[in-house]
């Protein structure tokens, strides 16, 4: 198993974390040469605080633990494309390369209208991150879709 899959399947144990509580199956970690620096797990409906996003939390996380120097050198391991919203924060912290699973067209930094993750027009954002998609990809359809049986149970 290669360094990414394997970060990747701790994304999707995290993202299972977020299902079990309701939660969009999204899990986040943010990794600097091989080593996890930051943790996030999907909590926004659960806790009623939409920016509560994986990607943020994995920042924030990353951030608490005195790491914020480094996170133009850092790597974001996500099981979702990161939405418009966790892009801003990261071209803001100019992460260097951004992995992912499954796109999210509606609301993609990358995928969506509004490119966020691939502009170069905003001066203080720099370089825009390398970025890979499609990683572990049928695993986090299946989340997916189970969160999707599990709104479909809710809204009867």
């Amino acid at each position: 198993m290669s360094s990414n899959d394997k970060y990747m399947s701790e994304c999707i144990e995290l993202a299972k974390q977020a299902l079990e509580k309701g939660n969009p199956p999204v899990g986040s970690l943010l990794v600097f040469e091989d080593k996890i620096i930051g943790r996030g797990i999907e909590s926004g409906k659960s806790s009623g605080d939409i920016t509560q996003h994986a990607e943020i939390l994995a920042v924030k996380d990353a951030l608490s633990q005195g790491y914020g120097d480094i996170l133009d050198q850092s790597v974001m391991f996500s099981t979702h494309e990161p939405c418009i919203m966790c892009s801003y924060l990261i071209r803001h912290h100019k992460i260097a390369k951004i992995v992912f699973g499954i796109s999210v067209p509606l609301v993609g930094g990358q995928s969506s209208d509004f490119k966020i993750l691939e502009t170069e027009t905003i001066p203080k954002w720099g370089k825009k991150p390398e970025i890979e998609s499609g990683l572990l990809q049928h695993e986090c359809e299946l989340l997916n879709k189970q969160f999707a049986d599990y709104l479909s149970k809710t809204a009867q």
